[in-house]
């Protein structure tokens, strides 16, 4: 991606560039419930319990001091200042690009064709967390090498953790499905349906995240569960996967050695979400329409997830106004 932004580029960003508009409604919404924190000089959020009294006084800190990093709290307090007398929290999907166990690009940060397939991770999970959960309060941000989902229904917004570990493992596809069933009033007798077999549910969640991340591996990932010679194996047969013939699939993995792969699969949809920000209750995010500065993009709500290019839209103009760019 782009260099470090320099602090003459970040007053550039927040005096000439930055405007209140850029906040999201529920952003700006009951921001004096929120907490803040700020970077200022690239160590991390050390500057906390910032609150401010509305957008236009959040804006004048902002262009004052023109932060490395500015976050945002997910939940909502009475006395957010000192954190205190909690009222509920937004639930979050964190998927970073550069973290995404498998990447087709294998780069060593963040690229175009990483991000494109974090886009398309997200999309996945928000058309889960709609169709599936009927959830409807749902907004994408773009962090700066990364998405964000930010979801504000009250159901999640008022639940647990623990609740919301099970979503997290629900909507993601982290574990393997049941495949043996039993009907009692027909016999003892078991029946074996592999995850494939069911078009519905949560079957049809992690066989099609199994299939995405089998189509975008490259053959010298490291997976645990999965040695080489699996993986040779898997590169040799997932043709079948273009039109869906699981059976021959499995057929030429082998049972006992496609029950490994789909634990292995499991593991790595789990791990392309950070699980520990679905889970704080009191975590800090990224402010939206704020500058990530490591890589010089703009944080930002995406509008229209089928379109959007962050190489496009999340660009500052002093991005453009450097040598060579």
């Amino acid at each position: 991606m782009f260099s470090k932004a320099t602090l003459k580029e970040r007053r550039q960003y927040y005096r000439e560039e930055w405007s209140v508009k850029d906040l999201p409604e529920f952003i700006a919404t009951d921001l004096k419930k929120r907490e803040f924190g700020f970077d200022h000089n690239g160590r991390g959020p050390n500057d906390r319990y910032k609150t401010f009294g509305g957008p236009e006084a959040l804006g004048k800190f902002l262009r004052f001091k023109a932060p490395f990093a500015s976050y945002i709290s997910v939940a909502f307090y009475n006395n957010p200042k000192r954190r205190e007398d909690w009222l509920k929290a937004e639930y979050i999907f964190d998927v970073d690009a550069k973290d995404i166990p498998i990447r087709s690009c294998q780069c060593n940060g963040v690229c175009e064709v990483c991000l494109g397939e974090a886009l398309e991770i997200v999309n996945s999970l928000i058309d889960t967390l709609q169709s599936d959960l009927g959830l409807k309060n749902i907004h994408l941000i773009y962090s700066g090498r990364g998405y964000h989902i930010r979801i504000l229904d009250e159901e999640m917004m008022s639940a647990n953790s623990e609740l919301r570990s099970e979503v997290l493992k629900y909507v993601a596809g982290a574990e393997v499905p049941k495949s043996q069933f039993v009907n009692p009033e027909i016999s003892n007798k078991s029946f074996n349906f592999e995850h494939f077999t069911i078009p519905i549910g949560y079957s049809k969640i992690f066989t099609d995240k199994v299939k995405f991340n089998i189509q975008h591996l490259v053959g010298n990932e490291k997976i645990d569960g999965i040695n080489p010679k699996l993986m040779k194996d898997i590169m040799a047969s997932r043709h079948h996967l273009d039109n869906d013939n699981w059976g021959y699939f499995k057929r030429d993995i082998g049972p006992r050695r496609y029950k490994n792969l789909v634990g292995a699969m499991a593991r790595v949809n789990l791990s392309t979400i950070d699980a520990k920000v679905s889970i704080d209750l009191k975590r800090i995010l990224r402010l939206p329409s704020s500058l990530h500065s490591k890589v010089s993009m703009k944080c930002m709500e995406v509008k229209n997830r089928e379109s959007f290019d962050p190489l496009d839209k999340a660009v500052p103009k002093f991005v453009y106004e450097r040598k060579g760019v």
